[in-house]
């Protein structure tokens, strides 16, 4: 992929925020009111080429079909290793705080889950290569140009990576709803990294093996699972709440 669109107005300010290399962005015609204008500005800012086309070309050429009037044009995103990840945290002199994401399938699922781990102060996430979605114009768009923010490793297999972290003081806690323990029951404060299994299978097995606490969001109603990003929410919110306290 020599070229990557990113899509949406809040995504596009925050690209533009960022290191990334911009080739070019196109506006809507008429479409120079709200944050149209700080788009416009910084762009000028960092001379980058603006074109005003017609809102139909916009809307011929967009992958996700929301964008707000403005796409622009940059280099792909760079993925990590975990050990940059790891060294994120060193330098900041803080425990790894890291989310897992074991094959979340779903764009819409994986941008949210990066906008709350952003959001979290989660020093970054892990995907597999293989059955995950990758970090796509729709997985930007929906996370709200966190992606510009968050540092994201694909590994090569989810199990090896827990067992990496494992070995740099890491624990690591799985989300299953055939836990005994209750979610906020863990303690989640020191070295951290915390899996989110996918829409429909969960978590896999093996990785659930390797874990070393399972937990559980308690549910009461007819339906017994919650989308793979709000349980990441919860989950990661709850780790928050005992992390401000230490």
């Amino acid at each position: 992929m020599d070229e990557f669109k990113v899509e949406g107005r809040n995504a596009v300010i925050e690209l533009l925020k960022s290191d990334r290399t911009i080739n070019k962005i196109m506006i809507a015609k008429g479409e120079k009111q709200g944050s149209i204008y700080e788009i416009i500005k910084l762009a000028k800012e960092k001379r980058i080429v603006i074109t005003e086309v017609d809102k139909a070309k916009l809307d011929t050429i967009s992958e996700t079909k929301h964008h707000q009037g403005v796409i622009a044009f940059a280099s792909p995103i760079e993925y990590k290793t975990l050990d940059d990840i790891l060294e994120i945290a060193k330098s900041k002199n803080e425990d790894p705080f890291i989310l897992i994401a074991d094959e979340i399938e779903d764009p819409h699922n994986l941008g949210a889950l990066i906008r709350t781990a952003e959001i979290a102060g989660c020093h970054g996430l892990v995907i597999p290569k293989r059955r995950s979605a990758l970090v796509t114009e729709v997985v930007t768009k929906v996370s709200c140009g966190a992606t510009e923010y968050l540092p994201i490793a694909r590994v090569n297999n989810i199990n090896e990576a827990v067992r990496d972290l494992k070995e740099n003081g890491v624990w690591v806690v799985g989300t299953d709803g055939s836990a005994d323990k209750l979610y906020y029951e863990q303690d989640f404060r020191g070295p951290i990294a915390i899996i989110i299994g996918s829409e429909g299978r969960g978590m896999n097995k093996l990785t659930m093996k390797s874990c070393d606490f399972l937990v559980k969001i308690p549910m009461f109603g007819h339906i017994t699972s919650l989308n793979a990003s709000v349980s990441g929410g919860i989950v990661l919110f709850e780790a928050v709440k005992q992390r401000m306290k230490k």
